[in-house]
């Protein structure tokens, strides 16, 4: 595990802004009828013209800057000719490298009006993320997070993917610790300030079981029910957890960041 310094931090943090940035806009194309290979090129061409690197596309072979998963694809959705419909879920994670450190972070976005069941799905999957956080201290351990991630998640009447991980970031995209959505509180590394956590709830409306499609990447609930991400890149403070990959309007009209405080 890697402890970054604050000037480190501060590359990780323009990074993030980045991935901040594309994800807000992306947010403002989705609608019925476009394409999700339009997302895509969408968000490349801007990585480019802010002088970023694209983190995913080739990454491990993966094909694409973006990933969109729609419905009951759960993570590693690539973006193809496919037409979003009114009353879909899209999930977009998203990452760069800028100066050499990395951003990531994932959100899902509703396609029109969307049922009310989607609609706590979704909202379910950020508060979730936010449970997580409540546990990013130094001196508490990875399982804490894991911990809050699940019982609230299912709580509200949802289950946790457990086949994919959080993790630390910063030199590279994917760092130790690895950081599961579920398990029991007080095992795994202590945090310590100046630790880097990728925090990713995944979530579904039925089980949590995973299938793989023929394309070696798209990741769907095996039962076909409805699934949604929420992720965002935090550093650990001594007074806190700063979320990297959200933009200043985002944070100030963050309720649950008013409320606590944090960065």
């Amino acid at each position: 595990m890697i402890i970054y310094c604050e000037e480190e931090i501060s590359s990780i943090r323009k990074s993030n802004q980045i991935v901040a940035k594309i994800l807000a806009e992306l947010k403002g194309m989705i609608a019925p009828g476009v394409q999700t290979k339009e997302l895509d090129e969408y968000a490349e061409a801007r990585v480019k013209e802010l002088n970023a690197i694209p983190a995913f596309k080739g990454y491990r072979g993966y094909p694409s800057t973006l990933c969109t998963s729609v419905n009951e694809e759960i993570v590693h959705g690539i973006p193809s000719s496919r037409r979003l419909r009114e009353g879909d879920i899209i999930s977009l994670d998203f990452g760069v490298q800028y100066e050499g450190y990395y951003g990531d972070a994932a959100v899902t976005y509703p396609v029109g009006e969307i049922t009310p069941k989607a609609k706590k799905l979704v909202k379910v999957a950020e508060e979730t993320f936010f449970k997580g956080l409540e546990q990013v201290k130094p001196g508490k351990r990875i399982s804490d997070i894991s911990f809050a991630i699940q019982s609230y998640t299912e709580s509200q009447g949802f289950s946790v993917i457990r086949a994919f991980v959080g993790h630390g970031i910063g030199l590279s995209l994917h760092e130790e610790p690895q950081i599961p959505n579920f398990g029991t509180p007080g095992r795994g590394p202590k945090l310590k300030s100046g630790m880097v956590l990728a925090i990713e709830p995944m979530i579904a409306m039925g089980d949590w079981d995973v299938e793989i499609l023929d394309d070696n990447w798209t990741a769907i609930t095996r039962d076909r029910s409805l699934s949604a991400h929420y992720e965002h890149t935090v550093a650990i403070t001594e007074k806190g957890p700063e979320i990297l990959s959200m933009s200043d309007v985002e944070k100030k009209n963050a309720p649950y960041l008013k409320e606590n405080h944090y960065a």
